[in-house]
């Protein structure tokens, strides 16, 4: 297993946490969770390793378009980038009252 973590700067407080997909073949599950503060900051625990620059490129596309407080931790058991960005979305959708 491969540990990975990036912090990004957030402009708005999340009111929800939220849990969406689930670890398998080739798929992941992402656990959002409000904070307080100015930052997100997002652990990744993947099965696959080597592919740091994938992820901080995934999650570089994701954070210049959401700019919510709050902790994300992506377990993955190798999901596709498209895949990740779905699971993102979804958990920022589930996440909004």
């Amino acid at each position: 297993m491969e540990r990975i973590e990036f912090d990004y700067p957030a402009r708005h407080q999340v009111s929800r946490r939220a849990h969406v997909g689930v670890v398998g073949s080739g798929d992941l599950e992402v656990l959002l969770e409000p904070t307080q503060g100015d930052r997100a900051h997002v652990l990744v625990r993947t099965s696959v390793a080597g592919f740091r620059n994938t992820w901080k490129a995934v999650l570089d596309r994701f954070f210049a378009k959401y700019h919510g407080a709050v902790r994300i931790e992506i377990n993955d058991a190798g999901a596709t980038p498209g895949s990740v960005l779905l699971r993102l979305e979804q958990a920022v959708e589930a996440s909004e009252p």
